[in-house]
């Protein structure tokens, strides 16, 4: 809606959820929506089920969001910067983020995924932005922070991938905050022995990582000729070092034996992107999902763009998406703006 000068209203938000309604990382998302393009807002406030978005001309510039802010909250700065990420994409002057919140915690991109895979992958398509991570954040305290530079696009271009291509790296990281280093140790063994054993060679890293709170955590990066994928586990009270490696070795190993392009998540993350751009993309999932069904659907409602899931729902299956071309439109503009 903020790329498209859009006007939308949102019923029913999180209506099946345990509670339901706006959380903390998602009234963020919709605040610095507001605030990069002046819009129009009704309904921005904790725990609301509705929602009315009218945006203006979105706006380059140094900007900072606590997601925090109205209440204490390890909310996702992932999904807040995702959500700034593409309108500020297509402004005509490169623009920053500061965010303040959850930098590892459930059920969001932890930053390692952004910057090691998600952000390498978009600079293939034309989209480059650099990341910085200055103090990590784990459920439930938060109070990481991270910090962007988005370079003004010239377009996103498509593409055809059918499968990952040689395996060149793969990599482990294991981190611990305010907690014994043997816990580090003992999660990056037992994903190192994990790994040999599928007759893999990993590059092991142990590391200690400034947090407000004890936090582990274990990212595993395979970069193959022709994607990056990212897998990551978080510690947690009562949960043994080896059972946070397993987890993540685990959906690498899923992904791995599926021989596809893509794994889930950047495989519905990467939807709306190529909607947007230019020529007919092709890509393989390891694995279908609701989510990126879901995300599908939605961009339909925004772009004239095909959008076409090939295979059942925790399957392997094909993305086939014609896209509409609206963002070399929109570089054209900003190009014109730059010579006035």
């Amino acid at each position: 809606a903020s790329l498209l000068k859009q006007p939308i209203e949102i019923f029913n938000i999180r209506k099946g959820r345990s509670k339901p309604g706006l959380a903390p990382q998602h009234l963020t998302a919709v605040s610095a929506s507001r605030r990069i393009t002046s819009a129009e807002l009704e309904g921005a406030q904790l725990e609301s089920q509705s929602l009315k978005f009218v945006p203006n001309d979105v706006a380059a510039g140094d900007y900072y969001f606590d997601v925090a802010e109205l209440r204490r909250s390890a909310g996702s700065t992932s999904l807040v910067f995702q959500t700034l990420l593409l309108p500020l994409s297509f402004t005509s002057k490169a623009s920053t983020l500061i965010l303040k919140g959850g930098t590892h915690v459930p059920f969001s991109p932890p930053f390692d995924y952004l910057q090691e895979a998600f952000l390498p992958t978009l600079r293939k398509l034309g989209i480059h932005c650099d990341a910085e991570i200055r103090k990590w954040g784990y459920y439930p305290v938060g109070g990481g922070e991270v910090f962007f530079e988005i370079e003004p696009a010239s377009g996103i271009g498509p593409i055809e991938i059918e499968e990952p291509g040689r395996l060149k790296e793969i990599s482990v990281l294991s981190a611990v905050s305010n907690l014994p280093d043997h816990i580090a140790q003992r999660q990056a063994k037992s994903a190192s022995d994990f790994l040999k054993k599928m007759g893999l060679k990993p590059a092991v890293k142990t590391k200690r990582v400034l947090s407000s709170r004890e936090g582990t955590y274990v990212f595993i990066l395979a970069e193959f000729g022709n994607v990056f994928a990212g897998f990551s586990s978080l510690g947690q009270r009562g949960k043994p070092a080896e059972k946070v490696a397993l987890e993540a070795c685990e959906l690498f190993k899923e992904y791995w034996d599926s021989r596809c392009a893509f794994e889930p998540h950047l495989a519905d993350q990467i939807i709306l992107y190529l909607a947007l751009g230019k020529g007919e993309s092709r890509f393989t999932v390891s694995k279908i999902t609701q989510h990126l069904l879901t995300n599908a659907w939605v961009v339909r409602q925004f772009l004239p763009a095909r959008i076409e899931v090939k295979g059942r729902i925790g399957e392997r299956g094909e993305v086939r998406i014609r896209g509409c071309n609206i963002t070399s439109r929109l570089q054209e503009s900003n190009s014109q703006n730059r010579g006035g």
